[in-house]
């Protein structure tokens, strides 16, 4: 019968995978493989420690549901997220640059007018939101769906809340930009809030006394036609967590100075009942092809 030492043993589990058909497939299974047990032997893991490691991927498994997904958040709150957007997106090209996803992306959103208020249901301070879409020249794109989507006044996304099934959505929309690649909408203005930790990765966020802040922001999905989606935040210029995002999702680039403003109107010549504030974005894309994500079921774990 034969018999594998630590080294021996990961030489077989490699060969193992040899006759996988696909490439790509048999690659990414072997360097699992060398990662995992690499760790094994680095740590001397005990078995207690190995036990505590599946119980925590069976609770964190078991915390999914169709509008909870935890182990993106898991993903998110590792690093993991930002790093996989990392090495997929090395060279911008002057590109706006991108980050997480994040799990309260539900899909295909409904089309609004310019200028509808997404958080009409919703106290807090009014925003106006004016934005753009370029090519990397400058030149202005057309007829450009974006998905727009952010917490509300309390940190709570609009698929968190029970009435969510019943109600729809909210602060989430599509825009279609115009001739001139504008669109704009109102909203409240968004406020940093947590993640969620009554599950397995918020206890071991806390346990390990990481603080579990995300800074405001609002969700953009740009997805036009013969050019690479781009999926990124507009984070809010001040916020305290803008150096520590619990999810590391923070790029400069990505920061807006958001402008406090007393004018009787709004940008788009309707009356301000009280005092709002102006986001102003331009987003560049970068040519190339690509899908839109899809969301796992509906998303529902943190950030955004």
């Amino acid at each position: 019968m034969t018999q594998f030492n630590d080294t021996e043993l990961t030489a077989a589990v490699i060969e193992s995978f040899d006759e996988t058909p696909e490439p790509r497939t048999k690659f990414l299974l072997q360097e699992l493989v060398k990662s995992l047990h690499e760790y094994v032997r680095k740590t001397d893991l005990t078995f207690d420690e190995w036990h505590t490691a599946i119980e925590f991927l069976t609770r964190t498994g078991q915390k999914c549901t169709p509008i909870r997904q935890e182990f993106i958040l898991l993903s998110d709150v590792l690093g993991v997220s930002m790093l996989v957007d990392a090495v997929n997106h090395r060279d911008r090209d002057g590109a706006t640059e991108t980050t997480v996803l994040g799990p309260f992306y539900v899909g295909e959103h409904k089309v609004m007018p310019h200028g509808t208020d997404v958080s009409a249901n919703l106290a807090g301070e009014r925003m106006f939101v004016q934005s753009r879409v370029t090519d990397l020249d400058g030149k202005p794109l057309a007829g450009v769906p974006v998905d727009i989507w952010h917490a509300d006044g309390d940190g709570y996304y609009d698929s968190q809340k029970p009435e969510y099934a019943t109600e729809g959505p909210s602060s989430r929309a599509r825009f279609v930009t115009d001739a001139d690649g504008r669109f704009f909408f109102r909203t409240i203005l968004p406020c940093s809030y947590p993640i969620p930790t009554d599950g397995p990765v918020g206890e071991m966020i806390l346990q390990t006394r990481r603080h579990p802040m995300r800074p405001a922001h609002v969700h953009f999905l740009v997805n036009a036609p013969g050019y690479q989606p781009l999926i990124t935040h507009v984070f809010m210029e001040g916020d305290k967590y803008l150096d520590s995002d619990v999810v590391f999702g923070v790029k400069d680039e990505l920061i807006a100075k958001i402008e406090k403003r007393s004018d009787p109107q709004m940008p788009d010549g309707k009356p301000a009942e009280a005092p709002w504030h102006l986001m102003t974005y331009e987003f560049h894309v970068k040519p190339g092809a690509g899908e839109a994500p899809q969301p796992m079921g509906v998303r529902v774990a943190e950030d955004a």
